[in-house]
């Protein structure tokens, strides 16, 4: 998930005014003159220290948005100034904005080869776009000059163990008759011991009694028996592959769906959305548009009620799949440390086969589509093509599949490079052109923090919902959802607030890199950070 930036902007790397980047000859003039003009440049690099330092103290108060425009401010006064690259780029990695980190510090490294915290906001950025040997070369140069550092060793390390067990996993992969963890499973034999008191499956089936009774249970921060798991597991994989990648539903007039954005492992919050709207039931349906795990420590308790609830009314509880519902996302930002914790790296690897089978898009009375991120690289794709996408998969690097679970809208007409790295963003004539071609009125999508909750675009025809409040304990935002009448289909949005959990961390589970670099957890030193990123 995402906080938006409003209308930040990607600035140039020459100053045409400044002409700091301008290695051309120039004819030199007076000595007057060129004390002017030399006057004038430390002028500018004296006000863009000041805008830095107004970018540092944003930064420290987790303002990111504020801290990337002052940053931005900052590099148009100075632009060849690496430690403006390298802190932008922290932020930008602050807000999930990984192509632009990677960018920026990128630049950074292109300015000052020796810049060493440089090298370290770019392995980062690669990390999280799941590119380990990328980032893997740059912390090698970083213990490399820096022999004695343990923070980078550690990194080293790290990166490398992921870079072999990648390999490892490849050459298993080519094996086309991989078995399913649940050839492997032997559930009947699995004993629950007699100090069990936690909910148990009736006759191996999921009730609305087991559903009130886990609930409760794991409000109380217990874990669900691990037979009962795997039983649920086991089901609803069965359940979920038998479905389209693109499902559509009809409402009657009468009828009304609610649709929440991402969840992200914020169970306490999940519970209020069903305290808020009461629970899931075949007169109160709902759909949840994806990104269920991660970032959030609560993830397993999150989707197996979720899981849950598909099983108890697999016709009026519907999941959508969202990009942190594959193994690159669960291995950096928590899920698999989390399951691994709570459970077993078997279990991991069943809830990876079972997030394949989870349906890419929904169309609600053939007018509305709703998906995790948003429309395509290319013009011209129809609803049926997205039906015909095979989805048992880790997804690819791109293509439709990979569109629907990671790009992000953007104001201004035609399309950009992705802020994330991955896919695209797409301006309001590519969403007016897709739903004339494929006869819609509008799409609704998650994928971004919203600071209200919510956000309305493109002329009323993109619409995010977010409902994660307070996402990862930090930005201050307010959760939604929509209810969606069948009468008109009009979007009739709700908002609410975090509550409060359990003294467990966002990214409590999460790979080590992550942690230090990423999350804001409470080991990492704020402060010191920003001294070794303003030093200058």
């Amino acid at each position: 998930m995402l906080w938006t930036l409003l209308e930040v902007r990607r600035i140039a790397l020459h100053d045409p005014l400044a002409g700091v980047c301008d290695s051309s000859p120039r004819t030199h003039g007076s000595a007057t003159e060129h004390g002017s003009v030399k006057m004038a440049e430390e002028e500018r690099n004296a006000s863009a220290e000041k805008l830095k330092e107004k970018a540092n103290n944003y930064f420290k108060d987790k303002d990111y948005e504020n801290a990337i425009k002052y940053y931005t401010e900052a590099l148009e006064l100075n632009p060849s100034n690496a430690i403006y690259y390298s802190n932008r780029s922290l932020a930008y990695l602050r807000t999930e904005c990984y192509g632009y980190a990677l960018g920026d510090a990128t630049r950074a490294l292109e300015l000052d080869k020796n810049y060493i915290k440089g090298y370290y906001r770019r392995a980062t950025s690669n990390m999280a776009l799941g590119k380990f040997k990328a980032a893997l070369k740059d912390y090698e140069t970083v213990v490399r000059v820096r022999p004695n550092d343990k923070d980078a060793k550690m990194k080293y390390q790290e990166c490398n163990k992921i870079v072999k067990q990648k390999a490892f996993e490849r050459a298993i992969a080519s094996d086309e008759l991989k078995r399913s963890v649940v050839d492997s499973l032997d559930i009947e034999n699995m004993t629950i011991e007699d100090d069990y008191a936690g909910p148990k499956l009736e006759d191996g089936k999921v009730t609305l009694k087991f559903m009130k009774d886990l609930m409760a249970w794991f409000k109380d921060q217990k874990k669900l028996h691990r037979k009962c798991a795997y039983q649920m597991l086991v089901q609803v994989k069965e359940v979920l592959s038998k479905l389209p990648s693109l499902v559509e539903i009809s409402l009657k007039e009468t009828e009304e769906i609610t649709i929440c954005g991402d969840t992200h492992g914020q169970y306490y919050d999940l519970l209020n959305i069903f305290e808020l709207n009461g629970l899931p039931s075949i007169t109160n349906p709902y759909l949840f548009n994806g990104d269920f795990v991660d970032r959030g420590s609560f993830s397993v308790e999150v989707i197996l009620t979720l899981f849950g609830f598909k099983l108890l009314y697999p016709e009026h509880f519907h999941l959508l799949r969202g990009n942190h519902e594959t193994d690159n996302m669960n291995q950096m930002y928590g899920f698999e440390g989390e399951v691994k914790a709570k459970y077993t790296a078997q279990m991991f690897q069943l809830f990876s086969e079972v997030f394949q089978w989870l349906p890419l898009a929904q169309c609600i009375n053939s007018k509305v589509l709703v998906m995790h991120g948003g429309l395509f690289s290319e013009d011209g794709v129809t609803l049926d093509d997205i039906r015909k996408i095979d989805r048992n998969r880790q997804p690819p690097d791109s293509g439709p599949m990979c569109d629907l679970l990671w790009s992000d809208p953007q104001p201004q007409d035609g399309r950009s490079v992705s802020k994330r790295g991955v896919s695209c963003q797409f301006g309001p004539d590519v969403t007016e052109r897709f739903l004339e071609q494929n006869k819609l009125q509008y799409i609704v999508r998650s994928h971004e923090v919203k600071a209200e909750g919510y956000e309305v675009t493109h002329s009323g025809k993109c619409i995010t919902v977010f409902s994660a409040p307070n996402y990862c304990d930090q930005m201050g935002n307010k959760g939604a959802y929509i209810h969606l009448r069948g009468s008109d289909l009009k979007p009739e949005f709700h908002q609410f607030t975090a509550v409060p959990h359990p003294d467990v961390k966002p990214m409590a589970y999460a790979n080590s890199l992550m942690q230090l670099d990423t999350s804001g957890r409470k080991h990492l030193d704020l402060k010191k950070e920003l001294g070794m990123l303003s030093v200058h």
